[in-house]
């Protein structure tokens, strides 16, 4: 029999679809809330527990008490053994470090926790660098490599880890960023500790790597292709990034870098949206949504522009998603399938397959996509 801690970090990802980028701090929190956000990290725990539902895995889950853990593992139809007190609605980063604490002390075998960066940083400060943890992503801002690509890869791995079937342990790092200088365009990373997780290159995520420098040239090109094929009539909803930012630049628009913006050929119709105002403007016009890989990570969608939502992929149509690239980032991805977690596992399967990418002027690639 074996024993799995389970926390959950119940407000994780909520200042992402309503633009806030990150989730930190009561005060974002509650702003998120009051902008109408609806608490996303419960759904993605349960897509997460679903492999390991069968009773014949002899499992036993420590949980942490109510929307901590326990109320999840019980909807899926799992008992839980909760451990601890909190106050509903009023959890906290010293409830995570807590929790995680006293399941250590309990002796279980492995920790999952679901949340974001800032979620990791807690878990460090509880278990160190030798405790085995798994990372359930729940985020907006996920750069630290201790996480699973999409909440199912996460029982996935739980599930070989725990049958001893292909994966090692190794250390990864633990990064956030200053939320701050973040939502001014400015990212700022810093390296937290490392945690020690059960690693395959199938359902782990790698660490983010940001475009370098000497690429400029080869954005200025695909933001010339992309501003030449654009058609009058059309918005276009441009996702974060420096590859992005070039597209607005050569249109002559500033682009916030990391947020997602609006325009069309002949003007800027709207800046650093939110996932009700995207759905808004595309109800009533055709639209196409422009985005790049995340570098070193590959994900399309689901890693820092949540305000382009499943709903706005909907909307839009996913043959109306324009998807470019500079050829040295593109190469950097060494084959593997460009990823998706949008939050919808159904959408994630819809978008999956073979995507035609722009790669410079008058060149393109035929790339997989994965979920």
């Amino acid at each position: 029999m074996r024993k799995i801690g389970l926390i959950v970090n119940p407000l994780a990802g909520i200042g992402g679809r309503v633009g806030l980028k990150g989730s930190d701090g009561l005060e974002i929190q509650q702003r998120a809330l009051e902008m109408g956000a609806k608490p996303q990290a419960g759904a993605r725990v349960s897509q997460a527990l679903q492999p390991l539902t069968d009773p014949e895995q002899n499992l036993v889950i420590l949980a942490a008490p109510g929307e901590m853990g326990a109320d999840v593992v019980r909807k899926v139809g799992l008992a839980a053994k909760v451990t601890g007190e909190i106050k509903t609605g009023r959890t906290t980063a010293a409830d995570t470090i807590s929790a995680a604490r006293r399941m250590v002390e309990n002796q279980i075998d492995l920790l999952v926790f679901a949340g974001g960066d800032g979620t990791a940083r807690d878990i460090y400060k509880a278990v160190g660098e030798d405790f085995p943890v798994v990372g359930v992503p729940a985020g907006v801002k996920i750069h630290s490599p201790v996480f699973t690509t999409h909440p199912k890869a996460a029982g996935e791995l739980i599930l070989a880890y725990i049958q001893g079937a292909g994966v090692r342990l190794q250390q990864a790092e633990v990064i956030d960023l200053d939320e701050k200088a973040y939502r001014q365009g400015i990212i700022s990373t810093r390296l937290y500790g490392y945690l020690t997780i059960p690693y395959h290159r199938r359902w782990v995520q790698n660490s983010k790597a940001p475009s370098p420098a000497s690429e400029k040239v080869q954005m200025e090109a695909i933001a010339w292709q992309v501003v030449e094929d654009m058609l009058p009539g059309v918005l276009y909803v441009l996702g974060p990034g420096t590859t992005i930012r070039a597209v607005a630049t050569r249109l002559g628009f500033e682009k916030t870098l990391v947020g997602v913006d609006v325009v069309t050929r002949e003007r800027m119709i709207a800046r650093d949206v939110s996932e009700a105002r995207l759905l808004e403007l595309v109800a009533s016009s055709p639209a196409k949504i422009v985005v790049t890989p995340v570098g070193g990570q590959g994900f399309l969608f689901g890693r820092g522009n949540q305000p382009i939502s499943p709903a706005v992929i909907e909307r839009v149509g996913g043959g109306n998603i324009q998807v470019i690239c500079t050829p040295g980032k593109l190469h950097s991805f060494q084959g593997h399938a460009l990823l998706v977690d949008t939050g919808d596992p159904n959408l994630d399967g819809k978008l999956a397959g073979h995507m035609s990418i722009i790669t410079g002027y008058g060149e393109w690639a035929v790339y997989r996509i994965g979920n």
